[in-house]
């Protein structure tokens, strides 16, 4: 088992701001919840993203100034949400005719594992007791929606977390183009996972050791 010691690579927010760079302008982005919230942060400057939440909001904004919440207006991680002008409220099941007529162009999500041929977990470990979330997850991943997921590389205690074949529950088969994490950035192909950039001070021989699955470098 790797040591989770060593204070290596980049932090959550450089891990947010590589995918936000990775947006195009003008995009419809879906945020899945925790990690991938940061990335509304992190836009570059004179680029518009339209970020969507599948309980019925297109056009949100950042968190409200502490004293100015709205108790009606929330994501679908039940956080206080603004909402840009020009935003439009729809009823959920729209929300999700919007998924699944492939009207998102990213979708953005957190993850247990993923796979070698790019298989995604991220709703259950399959543990007793433990709380499953799917949420809107398996319809973001089931249409033709560019699926990015961001994610430490390891567990916290060093099990890593992209593997040749997921042990936990599916989100969806092959689903995932681009994997985020502390240490790399790294493309789903056909051909397998090729790594695009490392963290600074990161060497590909470390990645690997702390990666079960087979990587290449392009």
């Amino acid at each position: 088992m790797v040591s989770t010691e060593e204070k290596i690579g980049w932090s959550v927010s450089d891990m947010a701001r590589n995918v936000a760079i990775d947006i195009p302008n003008g995009s419809y982005v879906n945020l899945g919840i925790g990690m991938p919230e940061l990335v509304a942060g992190h836009v570059p400057e004179g680029r518009e993203v339209i970020y969507h939440t599948e309980n019925g909001l297109l056009g949100m904004g950042p968190a409200p100034a502490e004293g100015h919440e709205d108790p009606e207006l929330i994501n679908a991680g039940k956080k206080h949400v603004t909402a840009i002008p020009g935003a439009s409220y729809f009823h959920h099941a729209d929300s999700f005719t919007m998924i699944r007529g492939n009207h998102i162009d990213f979708c953005v999500l957190g993850a247990f594992q993923v796979s070698e041929e790019g298989d995604l977990a991220n709703w259950s470990t399959g543990a007793p007791g433990a709380i499953p979330a799917v949420g809107g997850a398996m319809d973001l991943v089931a249409g033709d929606i560019k699926i990015y997921v961001i994610s430490r590389h390891t567990t916290k205690e060093g099990v890593p977390k992209i593997v040749k074949q997921c042990t936990y529950p599916l989100t969806g088969k092959k689903v995932v183009d681009t994997i985020y994490t502390d240490l790399a950035i790294i493309d789903v192909m056909k051909e397998g996972l090729f790594v695009r950039e490392l963290a600074p001070g990161v060497t590909f021989d470390y990645v690997q050791e702390r990666t079960e699955a087979k990587l290449h470098l392009y």
